[in-house]
């Protein structure tokens, strides 16, 4: 299902309107922030050989009732979160819905089905002095690579957990922590190196793949890894072809001059030279380390599927929220004038859109389970 073409379809796409879903998060609202092209919002993924699915509300939860689904990791695992949310929501108006948030835990509930599917902050997957959901921005990074148990009491019950954890290591080393909690007192032996980044990952996830093997009821629970989120930090990941038979053109407004998804609006194109370098080159080593987790975790009678979003995103420059999105500071008309690129995120993805296609591929493999 992961490989195909996009297809743009202003018949049945979006799925649901931005300004319907009561629980949009103002971070992917990009209409409400300004942008008034919406084409990011009507393409649809067509894989090759078969049909994704279109998501049935009604079905999921039938699957969820009386079960947890619990999206577990960084702020691109929030993305797809609130685009389950609002998938559901909007397909659900009669039903009685609420949500809840009590520190790194956000629980959307319908209660109807006695169900939630919920989003925990937890970037690094074990301990580290970036779990708090707020005040996350520590320059100098540290993790306690063998201690999980605080995050994981907190998702430990649910039927459904989907992890993702790549973009916090993407740096050349990190602090890695033995001892005590981070908030010691004056007189607390702790012990800290500063190693590889991707040396520190493996050990993380290999606290994380114990804690499964250990503590993970296999009969009941299905495991998932998204695969990396890629950015679009710079033009030079793609050419200026003018366009291709799909019908998808490369938008050359103002690539040259600023790069980054700035004012992006097509999808690059499928016949256009593209390096891949906003997903695989900078990724390829963490993705490896997870793949070799997983296959372990395999090999030791847990099941973990890795859904590959990498490759259906990867050609979406044009759906990243680029200024269009509520900023911490607001930005100035002098900032918006001058460096509009500067302050771009094209790191997440505007919603309706990328996010909920990663959701169908969950949404094939929740459905089909008995």
């Amino acid at each position: 299902m992961s490989s195909g073409r996009w297809v743009y379809d202003e018949e049945a796409y979006p799925l649901y309107e931005e300004s319907a879903c009561r629980f949009m998060s103002d971070n992917f609202a990009c209409g409400k922030y300004g942008r008034t092209d919406l084409r990011y919002q009507r393409w649809r993924w067509q894989p090759h050989g078969c049909d994704l699915p279109r998501f049935d509300a009604a079905r999921m939860l039938g699957k969820l009732r009386g079960k947890r689904l619990a999206f577990v990791g960084d702020s691109l695992n929030r993305n797809q979160w609130v685009s389950m949310v609002c998938l559901i929501d909007t397909a659900t108006p009669g039903l009685h819905k609420t949500l809840n948030t009590t520190g790194s835990l956000m629980s959307f509930r319908i209660h109807e089905y006695n169900a939630s599917v919920d989003f925990y902050w937890s970037p690094l997957l074990v301990e580290s002095n970036s779990d708090d959901p707020v005040h996350h921005r520590a320059a100098d990074r540290t993790v306690r690579a063998g201690s999980i148990a605080a995050h994981a009491r907190r998702w430990a019950a649910a039927a459904v957990l989907v992890f993702n954890s790549y973009l916090w290591w993407r740096r050349p080393s990190i602090k890695v922590l033995w001892g005590s909690s981070f908030d010691t007192t004056d007189g607390d032996y702790r012990a800290t190196k500063e190693i590889d980044a991707l040396r520190a990952f493996e050990l993380a996830l290999t606290t994380w793949a114990e804690w499964l093997e250990f503590h993970v009821d296999r009969d009941r629970t299905s495991l998932f890894f998204m695969s990396m989120s890629p950015t679009h930090l710079g033009s030079d990941h793609w050419d200026s072809s003018p366009s291709s038979s799909s019908g998808i053109a490369t938008s050359k407004s103002h690539e040259a001059a600023y790069g980054k998804c700035y004012n992006e609006t097509e999808p690059i194109a499928t016949d256009a030279r593209y390096v891949g370098g906003a997903g695989r080159r900078g990724y390829a080593a963490l993705a490896g380390a997870v793949e070799d987790a997983v296959r372990g975790l395999g090999a030791r009678g847990v099941g973990v599927r890795l859904l590959d979003v990498t490759r259906i995103s990867e050609r979406r420059k044009d759906a990243h929220p680029s200024v269009h999105r509520r900023q911490w500071e607001p930005l100035t008309e002098a900032q918006r004038r001058e460096d509009p690129a500067g302050y771009a995120d094209c790191v997440h993805w505007c919603l309706p859109g990328v996010p909920d296609v990663w959701n169908h591929l969950l949404y094939a493999h929740i459905v089909a389970s008995s």
